[in-house]
């Protein structure tokens, strides 16, 4: 027998399911009354050899009618103490008569609780699918598949750039500086989109590293470009080093830290 104390409010159900998920319905239900709750939480002892649970519930014998099980005269006059140990007996047999019930109702609840959490681990997979088309088991680049997972709040994070360089820190476990302006290809000031821009700050990385955070990067922005980032706003994202400059055999990585300007 081993004695369990899990969080007060956790359900029996919860509980089992987690603790022993291959267990099923197997379990043997003993409730002991609502009376120990008062100091337990639901569960008051779990034997997982006997499969057998102790809660603090009633059984379906405390339906029956008091004067059904005991009289008000038993325990007066003279014989009180045999008559109470009679009684005892009785309660004993009536608890072991009721168990069979009381397992039933209690395997029907861990089945009801494992469907239900079921559906919850699902939900998400299913509102994806459903009402974006997406289908996380079709993204093969991991930090999309982690992005993906914040749908469902689109509405409420969709041009949110300092949310994203939050996302970005976290998905690319690193420092993130972010700007905004404006952009121009034909570099006038007459027509220009607005701009926000992204720089990645990892240092020490190789030119082969490089170019595998950069192909990595790209499905990730265009992700984010397509979900979060507004249509009219053009959005940059590049790798930067900080600190001393990454050198591999006294040479610069060119366009990891350096930019080609033309004239």
């Amino acid at each position: 027998m081993r004695k369990v104390n899990p969080i007060p409010d956790i359900s029996a159900e919860m509980l089992l399911n987690y603790l022993y998920p291959e267990a099923g319905t197997r379990w043997i239900a003993q409730n002991e009354g609502t009376f120990y709750r008062n100091y337990n939480s639901d569960v008051l002892s779990v034997d997982d050899e006997k499969m057998e649970v102790q809660t603090s519930r009633d059984s379906f014998m405390s339906l029956l009618p008091q004067g059904l099980l005991t009289l008000s005269t038993d325990l007066k006059g003279e014989g009180a103490a045999e008559r109470f140990k009679q009684m005892e007996r009785r309660l004993r047999l009536l608890h072991e008569a009721f168990k069979p019930i009381d397992t039933f109702r209690f395997r029907d609840s861990l089945y009801l609780e494992s469907q239900a959490d079921s559906l919850l681990q699902n939900k998400l997979p299913y509102i994806l699918n459903t009402y974006f088309g997406v289908d996380l088991t079709e993204i093969e680049n991991p930090y999309v598949r982690e992005a993906a997972l914040l749908l469902p709040y689109v509405s409420r994070r969709r041009g949110d750039f300092g949310f994203l360089a939050n996302l970005l820190q976290v998905l690319m476990k690193c420092d993130v500086h972010m700007t905004t302006g404006r952009y121009s290809h034909t570099d006038t000031t007459q027509q220009w989109l607005p701009m926000v821009r992204y720089e990645l700050l990892i240092p020490g990385l190789s030119s082969e590293e490089y170019c595998q955070k950069i192909k990595d990067l790209e499905p990730l922005r265009e992700f984010l470009c397509e979900w979060f980032i507004p249509c009219e706003v053009w959005c940059e994202m590049v790798i930067r080093e900080h600190g001393v400059p990454q050198q591999t055999d006294t040479r610069l990585t060119l366009g990891y830290n350096s930019e080609v300007i033309s004239e």
